[in-house]
């Protein structure tokens, strides 16, 4: 066949393709679809600009179009002092000239082009603390990956950039030091997005890093109409050629080695913009997604051996339900059914509809039609995306930052708009409804919504999520009031794994006999990082019968009898198998 179509999506293109004609007929449908039976929910409210965060993400737009303009930039929420509250991060563009020469640079010197580190104060306010622990910036800032690389407690940055990437080494005592060059791991080019993983689990932590596109400013070709009533846009990811993903070995001291050839990355070229870890045969060795643009998406399989096979195709995910590529831009992989599981996550641009990727114990199936994910989002745009149980009733909601990323689309699609309202959709069990005109004003707002991170901002057990705005002020969306569900967040620290516990798979049965599985991971969205600490929801459950954590290392702890609504610290057990018994901790 000329298409390239796994058997599982061949046998379901023909409703697939009378559903996509449906939806086109009817696009208010699919904007407005709710579930009557609903019951009172978790309200957000933007309590960005009130508790002291008054950041703006700068595009610095040009007349020249430049593409990295409409890309927007990513965020992270992290506790980089250690005081026990999540703080956030936003990465900025930076000053462009109208337009570039040869001898000009992209300009971060003017404040308003400043990187943002806030410190969290712990009583619901934040101070910007940015210029103290030096973390400005430097070049046209796009993603942002957070762990502690070098196991010193410590979380450190890394921020990519269109240009040379920064590795920003925390010192412990509220500044950073610039240690890329030491470290080895400035890339080049166009750095989208970035995941830390122990790939070989020697405990330390390894750097993938995702590359857009072969771009320059010098290689920017004209898009758009000429003659009478034309205009200059934005041109499509088609115009570029694709460029692999870079991967970065952890020596162990400070210093990492480029492995992209010997690993098997190099001969993978795509348009990658998110990634995440995903174990998703579950043999306890991370495996990779990758989201790309409008080529095929990609899922590389670690081979145990330092080596990854890319096997998206093969295992069903790499196009949508009709054989067709898309615009992959934000990912996440989490177990949203409870099966055990992990599955896949990835949105893309208005009329391909998102795509959902339920794990059949190491294959995938397109579930985006039964799900009802098709029918809510044919005519958005998704950017940041993550699972997250927003209402902590046991099950896996999820939250997509949007808007299309063309400022001139309603030019040429008059139903489409660039900006967009954030979407949650709550997760029913057998599908997923649109709740989004249940959660808030913040919901009601139309935006060009980028980067988008996820954590419990004031420790009580409910999500905060922040977004970056693409040339717009950001977005703080506390939760308040809804179900009084219990919860439990697990709070990882590796001894013989990496000290962030990254790649622990955790099982949790609740008193109920409930089960649901977690990973630590900060990687996922679209060019972000999120809170490393796993938060389930309890429902009515008050204690946790079992917590099971597998690390990386292969150690095993079982932890029994846990009381709900804490987070509870975990400490790596030196024994190969430990059991505790009757834990109050």
């Amino acid at each position: 066949m000329s298409s390239p179509l796994s058997r599982r999506s061949f046998l379901r293109v023909a409703p697939s393709l009378g559903l996509l004609r449906a939806l086109r007929l009817s696009p208010q449908v699919s904007r407005t679809r709710q579930d009557e039976r609903t019951p009172a929910l978790p309200i957000f409210v933007d309590t960005a600009a009130p508790s002291g965060i008054s950041f703006k993400h700068d595009a610095s737009r040009t007349s020249q179009k430049y593409l990295i303009e409409a890309m927007g930039s990513g965020v992270a929420v992290f506790d980089y002092d250690g005081d026990g509250y999540l703080d956030v991060f936003f990465v900025n563009g930076a000053k462009l000239s109208d337009p570039m020469t040869p001898e000009s640079a992209p300009d971060k010197s003017d404040r308003r082009f400043w990187n943002r580190l806030y410190h969290n104060n712990g009583n619901g306010s934040f101070t910007d603390i940015t210029e103290k622990a030096g973390l400005k910036g430097t070049g046209y800032g796009m993603g942002v990956a957070v762990t502690d690389y070098d196991n010193d407690g410590h979380p450190d940055l890394y921020v990519t950039n269109v240009g040379h990437n920064t590795l920003y080494h925390n010192n412990g005592n509220g500044t950073f030091s610039d240690v890329t060059a030491d470290a080895g791991v400035a890339a080049g080019g166009w750095s989208s997005g970035a995941c830390f993983v122990d790939y070989d689990r020697d405990g330390h932590l390894d750097l993938l890093v995702t590359r857009y596109l072969e771009w320059s400013f010098e290689t920017n070709p004209f898009c758009g109409k000429t003659g009478a009533g034309g205009y200059r846009g934005y041109c499509p990811p088609d115009k570029f050629k694709p460029i692999a993903c870079t991967l970065y070995h952890n020596n162990g001291n400070g210093t990492f080695t480029d492995v992209t050839k010997q690993s098997g990355f190099a001969a993978a070229a795509g348009k990658g913009l998110g990634a995440t870890i995903c174990d998703f045969d579950r043999d306890g060795w991370p495996d990779l997604v990758v989201a790309n643009d409008t080529v095929a998406q990609q899922l590389f399989k670690n081979n145990r051996n330092g080596t990854f096979t890319e096997t998206a195709l093969a295992l069903g995910m790499a196009y949508d339900d009709n054989g067709r590529a898309y615009a992959g831009m934000g990912v996440d992989c989490q177990d949203y059914d409870n099966d055990g599981w992990p599955d896949i996550f990835i949105n893309a641009l208005s009329n391909q509809t998102y795509a959902l990727y339920h794990n059949n114990k190491g294959t995938f199936d397109d579930v985006t039609a039964p799900t009802g994910l098709a029918a809510i989002t044919a005519l958005y745009s998704g950017w940041g995306a993550k699972f997250l149980d927003y209402d902590n009733d046991g099950w896996r909601d999820l939250f997509v930052a949007q808007g299309h990323v063309l400022d001139q689309v309603q030019l040429e699609q008059p139903d489409v708009r660039y900006l967009e309202p954030m979407l949650m959709l709550r997760n029913a069990k057998d599908r997923f409804a649109n709740v989004s005109a249940q959660s808030g004003e913040p919901f009601k707002v139309p935006r060009a919504g980028r980067g988008a991170a996820v954590g419990d901002l004031d420790n009580d057990g409910r999500l905060e999520i922040v977004v970056n705005c693409n040339d717009a002020p950001a977005v703080l969306l506390h939760s308040e009031g809804g179900p009084a569900n219990h919860w439990l967040i697990v709070d990882t620290h590796g001894t013989a794994s990496n000290r962030d516990g990254i790649g622990t798979a955790i099982r949790l049965v609740s008193e109920s006999g409930a089960e649901q599985y977690g990973t630590v991971n900060t990687a996922g969205s679209y060019l972000s990082a999120s809170d490393k600490r796993v938060h389930f929801g309890l429902d009515a459950d008050r204690r946790v019968r079992l917590l099971e954590l597998t690390w990386p290392s292969g150690r095993v702890q079982r932890i029994e009898d846990v009381a709900a609504d804490q987070v509870l610290r975990v400490r790596e057990p030196d024994r190969p198998l430990e059991h505790v018994t009757k834990s109050h901790i």
